[in-house]
This record gives C-alpha cells, sequence and structure tokens, in this order.
C-alpha cells in the first residue's frame, strides 16, 4: 500500500457520515418508504443501479465513468455477508479487503425496504454540503463525515467499482468497493 494517508470511510447509514475504522458507532435512521412491498431484488439490477446513480453523479462533475469489478464485487460480497451474519455494522480493516486498497462504502436499512437506487442516491445527496477541499477539508459544515461517502464516489483517481448485498432477518447490507480508493488525505476530489 502506497504511504499516502487514507481516509476510510463507508456509509454507516444516511447521512451520519463515514466513520473511520475503530470509532464510535452511528445510529441506524429509517425513512419513510415511497413505496409500499418489498423492493425490488437481484444481481443484475444491483449492477446497474449502483453503476447508473454513481456514474451520473460522477458526470456532473466531469469525471470518468466507473467501471464495473467482479473482484471488487467478490470482496464486497464477502464483507456483506459477514456483517448480515454478525449483525455488527462496522468497516472492514483495510488490510483484509483485497490485493489491492480499495475504499468502502457502507450501507444498512430496514430489509427489503430500500431499492438499490435508493441506497446510492442516499451517498450522492451528501453532495448537498461538499467543497472540492483538500481531504478531510471538503465538507461546508466542517465535518468531513458528512460527504465522505460521496467524495469516494466522484473521486477522481478511481476508476473500479464493485457492490454486493446481503441480508440478516431484519436488515439489508450494501458493501461497495473502490479502486483505487478515495479520500487521501491532502488532495481534493477531483
Amino acid at each position: 500500500m502506497s504511504k499516502q494517508k487514507i481516509l476510510w470511510m463507508g456509509a454507516i447509514f444516511l447521512l451520519t457520515g463515514c466513520i473511520p475504522q475503530g470509532q464510535e458507532k452511528a445510529p441506524t435512521v429509517v425513512e419513510p418508504r415511497a413505496f409500499a412491498g418489498d423492493a425490488p431484488r437481484g444481481e443484475a439490477l444491483l449492477k446497474q443501479a449502483m453503476l447508473t446513480v454513481q456514474n451520473r453523479a460522477r458526470a456532473a462533475v466531469g469525471e470518468q465513468p466507473l467501471e464495473w469489478d467482479d473482484g471488487l464485487a467478490a470482496d464486497a460480497q464477502r464483507y456483506a455477508d459477514e456483517l448480515a451474519h454478525t449483525e455488527i455494522y462496522e468497516h472492514s480493516d483495510p488490510a483484509t479487503r483485497g490485493p489491492q486498497p480499495e475504499g468502502e462504502n457502507l450501507f444498512k436499512g430496514t430489509r427489503s425496504a430500500y431499492r438499490y437506487t435508493e441506497m446510492a442516491q442516499l451517498w450522492v445527496d451528501e453532495k448537498r454540503y461538499f467543497r472540492n477541499g483538500p481531504a478531510p477539508d471538503f465538507s461546508t459544515t466542517g465535518n468531513w463525515r458528512e460527504v465522505a461517502h460521496y467524495t469516494q464516489i466522484i473521486w477522481a483517481n478511481t476508476k473500479r467499482m464493485g457492490c454486493a448485498m446481503a441480508s440478516s432477518r431484519t436488515q439489508d447490507y450494501l458493501v461497495c468497493r473502490y479502486t483505487p480508493p478515495g479520500n487521501v488525505v491532502g488532495q481534493k476530489a477531483y
């Protein structure tokens, strides 16, 4: 791994931002649903939704689209399965994320309540607090955790992503992995 300091992050659910490994856990927030019944599921739908929503956010800031990486998706699936099994919602140890450094976004929400597009859009919606300053000074609120999912998505040097989801009895756990990882201390998103 390079000697750059990286802010490892992921969704510690909904607008509470990303919390680096070893720090406090954020509360789960449950939002009212805009539809009745279970959200549609499936690997192809997940891939399409994640690429569409996140690449739309990248295009809005002039960045090239991310490419899907089956290896990153497999890494994400292993960790999503672990989260669903243990129901301990925290970031993975960066040293266990795969053969190359990987960034991580996490999402946890009520089982079958959120569409994939909603999950990704919650990360993208952090844009409202974003300013393109050097990490970690890229939030208008002064709290980098409030934009770190979004910045990982739009990070200029990030080229590939893979996502996966697993469910416990009551919760869905979405994991997206990115390489090269974003949120490098001292660098701007783009």
